[in-house]
């Protein structure tokens, strides 16, 4: 019976180790995609991002998220 638990420790281990490496797999291309978007954004608005603070970046994905909202709805 001690060889099984063993067995079945180790089995779960590994079982951790793949769940591990797909949820870094997962926040790996989200952010991938959160770059793309936000480039694209920058890039489309033609904005000069070196200059935005913070705050203005906070201001300009709110007003970008309240748009997808709306129009959203209007469908």
């Amino acid at each position: 019976m001690i060889g099984g638990i063993v067995m079945s420790q180790s089995n779960l281990e590994k079982q951790e180790t793949k769940l591990k490496a797909l949820n870094q797999k997962i926040k790996d291309e989200k952010n991938k995609i959160e770059q793309r978007l936000g480039k694209q954004i920058i890039s489309q608005a033609d904005l000069y991002y070196a200059n935005l603070s913070n705050d203005q970046i906070k201001l300009l994905a709110k007003q970008f998220s309240e748009f997808l909202k709306v129009k959203s709805v209007d469908h």
